[in-house]
């Protein structure tokens, strides 16, 4: 066991841990932070992405020693515009991925306001690229949802994005 200090949603918490305790199990078995859904538990899905130090990160692959000193917000951190544009435009359904959902995107519009590029961004210029459909899809393409609430998804996004 390992004394481990996480700071989550602006509260810093001392946790005994094992290190091989996942931030995941950390947010969810230790805080009771449930708002981060535990889907393949492989990566694959994002439904438990969270941000740390607002950079999103799937929280099954990150080991909670690894982020000590860093700032780790989940949904129940999150007050932003974009929860209610999920709201109006139908971005979820069933609501299970919808935590992981806003929290990527959410680190998604920061990296694209930072002229990070993505797949099918045009060559990098000055300014950075502008949120298409096929732009936003394809930064958001490491969270599925199961229901199939893309394209509210997509459309609260450029919502937000303005």
């Amino acid at each position: 066991m390992a004394d481990t200090t996480l700071r989550v949603n602006g509260t810093t918490h001392r946790l005994d841990l094992e290190p091989r305790v996942s931030l995941l199990d950390a947010l969810r078995e230790h805080l009771g932070l449930t708002g981060t859904k535990k889907g393949c538990d492989q990566g694959a899905c994002g439904a438990c992405t969270v941000l740390a130090d607002g950079e999103r990160i799937n929280a099954c692959l990150a080991l909670a020693v690894q982020y000590e000193g860093r700032e780790i917000t989940t949904i129940e951190g999150v007050a932003d515009p974009l929860q209610a544009a999920f709201v109006r435009t139908d971005g979820f359904q069933c609501g299970y991925c919808t935590s992981g959902q806003i929290c990527s995107a959410l680190g998604m519009l920061a990296e694209h306001k930072d002229g990070a590029p993505s797949a099918v961004t045009e060559p990098v210029t000055e300014t950075p690229a502008e949120l298409t459909d096929e732009e936003i899809r394809e930064r958001m393409s490491g969270n599925l949802c199961r229901c199939g609430a893309y394209n509210g998804i997509v459309d609260a996004i450029k919502e937000v994005a303005g």
